[in-house]
């Protein structure tokens, strides 16, 4: 067995089970990477892939045990070359940040900021997806670190660490109906509601809270992002229900923001990492200046 054989079963991971594309990346042609595949099966005493003619399907009980191993081996190998790095002080390099939308636009900006002042060399690359993909990009080593609020605490690998609490918000026109008198469940959802797709900045949350009021939850329009609410809010389509921190008095003065904290329980937005990753001093900067902006963002009322 050598490193090579195991770098080669994790490009096939990579490449979906495509061999000629998994040898490209090792720099060997197809013959010989299929030749190296069938040293290590016959090392190891069983097949690690499911075949159907000469079409590689996937990976067998041996090959998945295998490839729980493989990934330690290559975090551990990353975290060699960036211990080294770090102690060389070297300043240049990337850093991986995986989000939503909302987090990117109402959380990070200053954060970043204070980053960039800090670490001018080190390049910034930001990905805006799903929690679900955000925790996949962790996995294959996409992403150095993942702010999100959803999904994040069923994943027992990652290091998860509570960044801010925040509400979700009603916003609606200045002559809605809403804006007068006692908000209720009853009286919300007496209108169509426009707020985040599942998955997103706390719609478990809204769900919850609809189902245990024993209120229907009429969502005519659901978004990843907030800016796609209020423009619907504006169209006049419904009551948009958004994050508290997502509502700009500057640029959305056209809508009334009403306080739902008593309605829906509050939510928790979380920074996440892998268990076993090194990370270098300018990941534990920015780390840090997130916690630093999520206090801020606490102590207001």
């Amino acid at each position: 067995m050598n490193f090579s054989q195991l770098e080669l079963m994790r490009f096939l991971q990579e490449t979906d089970f495509n061999l000629s594309k998994a040898g490209e990346k090792l720099k060997i042609v197809q013959s010989a990477a299929s030749r190296q595949i069938l040293m290590l099966e016959e090392e190891l005493g069983g097949p690690l892939l499911l075949r159907a003619g000469k079409k590689i399907a996937g990976f067998t009980p041996l090959g998945l045990r295998l490839m729980e191993e493989v990934d330690n081996i290559d975090l551990s190998r990353r975290n060699i070359l960036t211990i080294a790095n770090d102690y060389r002080q070297q300043r240049n390099g990337t850093l991986h940040v995986a989000t939503t939308h909302t987090q990117a636009k109402y959380l990070l900006p200053a954060p970043i900021t204070k980053f960039r002042q800090q670490y001018p060399q080190i390049k910034i690359y930001m990905v805006q997806s799903s929690p679900g993909e955000i925790i996949d990009l962790l996995h294959h080593h996409q992403a150095d670190i993942a702010i999100c609020t959803e999904k994040l605490d069923v994943d027992d690998k990652l290091v998860i660490t509570p960044c801010y609490d925040w509400h979700h918000i009603a916003i609606v026109p200045h002559n809605h109906p809403l804006t007068s008198g006692e908000l209720t469940f009853e009286r919300l959802a007496s209108f169509p509601l426009l707020t985040y797709s599942p998955g997103y900045t706390g719609r478990s949350n809204i769900e919850k809270a609809f189902q245990n009021a024993r209120q229907t939850l009429d969502v005519i329009l659901s978004a990843a992002d907030s800016d796609v609410i209020k423009t619907y809010v504006r169209l006049g389509l419904g009551v948009g229900i958004i994050a508290a921190t997502s509502y700009e008095a500057d640029s959305d003065g056209d809508l009334v923001a009403l306080n739902l904290s008593h309605l829906i329980p509050r939510s928790r937005t979380k920074i996440a990492y892998l268990k076993q990753q090194y990370l270098p001093s300018y990941l534990q900067y920015f780390i840090g200046e997130l916690l630093a902006a999520s206090n801020q963002s606490n102590a207001k009322p």
